[in-house]
């Protein structure tokens, strides 16, 4: 009989870790590696060939995606970043002209405004970038803990990019049935393929 491992307490302290470890990362140092990722990003066919990129907002702990979401717009690529739904335990798309529309959401995440922003409908041809803690080689992510991006990933149509350091990268990860993985894990040595299409 198989045994049955609680992975919560497991994914709780690989979390804390993980924040210590991005926390203390010298400014310049991450600067750096944040530059690495997003032109690693840019040079991807998988980015190039589509007009529509669905990004995370970053915060202070994340790779930095803001300068990318810049760019994007500038190659007249059509940006669409998360809003956690209020009431609700699900996320959404809305499409952006700058991150001068983003204010200030859920879990003090810069979140578009619906009153302002169109959702996105239709995500065939379209690239989602993922954020996490840490991914491991087959594609599995350690995620904040509230399940957002597997609920809205388990209905997504497009193609899925995680992005993280390369120190964050492992060969395994607990994980449960409900955790999606990506097509794609970029760092700033590496692109790792877990799924060709």
């Amino acid at each position: 009989m198989e045994k049955i491992i609680d992975i919560r307490p497991i994914k709780k302290k690989l979390r804390a870790e993980t924040r210590e470890m991005r926390r203390t990362m010298s400014p310049v140092g991450k600067q750096t590696l944040d530059r690495k990722i997003k032109n690693r990003l840019l040079n991807m066919w998988a980015i190039r060939q589509v007009d529509t990129v669905l990004c995370y907002v970053s915060t202070d702990i994340e790779v930095d995606t803001r300068e990318l979401i810049n760019t994007l717009l500038q190659m007249g690529k059509r940006v669409a970043v998360p809003r956690c739904e209020e009431g609700r335990t699900e996320m959404n798309f809305y499409y952006i002209d700058s991150l001068e529309s983003l204010s200030s959401g859920s879990f003090g995440v810069d979140e578009p405004d619906p009153q302002k922003c169109v959702m996105v409908g239709k995500t065939e041809d379209t690239v989602c970038i993922v954020p996490a803690f840490m991914f491991d080689k087959s594609g599995y992510r350690l995620g904040y803990g509230k399940g957002y991006y597997d609920r809205y990933l388990s209905g997504y149509k497009g193609s899925t990019i995680g992005i993280c350091y390369d120190a964050n990268i492992v060969d395994e990860l607990y994980h449960g049935k409900y955790d999606r993985t990506v097509d794609l894990v970029v760092t700033e040595k590496e692109i790792i393929t877990v799924r060709e299409d």
